[in-house]
């Protein structure tokens, strides 16, 4: 499979190359997972000089105007070459173009500049104890008292409280009728009394996750984003941007091209069952590459690729989770070997990999939720 690109956007890739090659020492790269491990404030402002945070807003938000296919050049080597993106990366991603979309314009001029300046970090107050894949059950609650909300309620599996300036936060805010209404959107200063963070430690070690209660948290009725309990409306187009980066395909680039080497230079490569399954995983992994760009050039189009998104996401994270395996196969028994022991094959990366595979098919909404969305919205199948 061919990708062809115009002359302007090859320059702009080897000017992205070129950029991360004088910043990027290797002490500063990630091997996988460069968007949930690597948070680097500094990184950030680099990137924001170079007006690389919200290329594609208009300018006259400080964004770039340019494609989203712009955007997936960019996006795509920053993750090849594992760059600390983490900081910037939910605002940039989805909090901005929910705001551009949905924000007043005193919450446009309030939080755009600081994102596309690298100042700005969100996390996102979605999922709860009770409500993951579900989000319409959620029950955390935001009760209008006055010109103020009053918050009661957990939200969990949160990336970046710990180090979050603001919550872009998903509550109830009217209890009674079904449960896909009366939800509504907040921009949350997590400075505000009442928010206690709680760590998440997965069984890697690393950690980018919290549980988040709220208690008894008053913010400004200007925290509201959009129209009062018309949200999930609102987070389903915010979704489509969540689910259909080439993160999701990526986040284990830099694993299957150290195996690859691996294996070369172990001679393991003169096995044709092993070139077979190195072949076999470049061919799924150029796949999903086409999937994800054919959703950025719809969104290029002004299409909102629902079922698009979906099956991209769906599709990739499945395959993160097929290259997990291939590469513990690949490795035998020292596949299994954590980060620290003696012998462990590339420092560990294989098992740690292997151990957090399980995820990608849940965080962002899992395999079966996007499989209904694909039959409702892409096939026209009965609800």
């Amino acid at each position: 499979m061919d990708f062809r690109f115009t002359p302007e956007q090859e320059a702009f890739r080897q000017e992205i190359r070129d950029f991360l090659q004088e910043v990027l020492p290797s002490s500063k790269a990630v091997a996988e997972d460069a968007w949930l491990l690597g948070f680097d404030r500094a990184f950030s402002k680099k990137m924001a000089s170079r007006g690389w945070i919200g290329l594609t807003w208009p300018r006259q938000y400080g964004g770039q105007g340019r494609s989203y296919l712009d955007r997936l050049i960019l996006t795509e080597e920053l993750l090849r070459h594992g760059a600390p993106v983490a900081a910037h990366w939910l605002g940039d991603r989805q909090m901005g173009p929910s705001i551009l979309r949905y924000g007043s314009e005193a919450q446009k001029a309030a939080f755009l500049p600081g994102i596309v300046s690298g100042d700005l970090v969100f996390c996102i107050g979605m999922s709860e104890p009770g409500a993951g894949s579900d989000l319409a059950g959620l029950q955390t609650r935001a009760m209008q008292q006055g010109d103020e909300f009053v918050l009661h309620g957990q939200k969990i599996w949160t990336s970046f409280a710990h180090q979050a300036d603001y919550c872009y936060l998903v509550a109830r805010t009217t209890p009674e009728g079904p449960k896909h209404k009366g939800i509504s959107e907040f921009l949350v200063d997590m400075k505000t009394p009442g928010i206690t963070i709680k760590p998440i430690v997965d069984m890697t070690g690393a950690h980018h996750f919290n549980e988040v209660f709220f208690d008894d948290v008053r913010i400004p009725q200007e925290a509201l984003v959009g129209e009062k309990d018309r949200g999930w409306y609102q987070i389903a187009s915010q979704l489509d941007y969540e689910r259909s980066g080439i993160e999701r395909l990526m986040s284990n680039y830099a694993l299957m091209d150290a195996i690859r080497r691996h294996v070369r230079d172990t001679g393991r490569d003169r096995s044709e069952v092993v070139r077979h399954r190195l072949a076999q995983l470049h061919i799924e992994f150029t796949m999903g590459k086409l999937m994800i760009y054919r959703v950025a050039w719809l969104l290029t189009q002004g299409v909102v690729p629902n079922a698009e998104s979906a099956a991209a996401k769906a599709y990739c994270t499945e395959f993160e989770q097929r290259l997990a395996q291939a590469a513990s196969e690949l490795m035998g028994g020292y596949g299994q070997l954590l980060p620290g022991s003696p012998c462990a094959p590339l420092d560990g990366r294989v098992a740690r990999a292997y151990l957090y595979a399980p995820a990608y098919t849940i965080q962002g909404g899992t395999s079966a939720i996007l499989r209904n969305i694909m039959a409702t919205r892409g096939l026209g199948l009965p609800v």
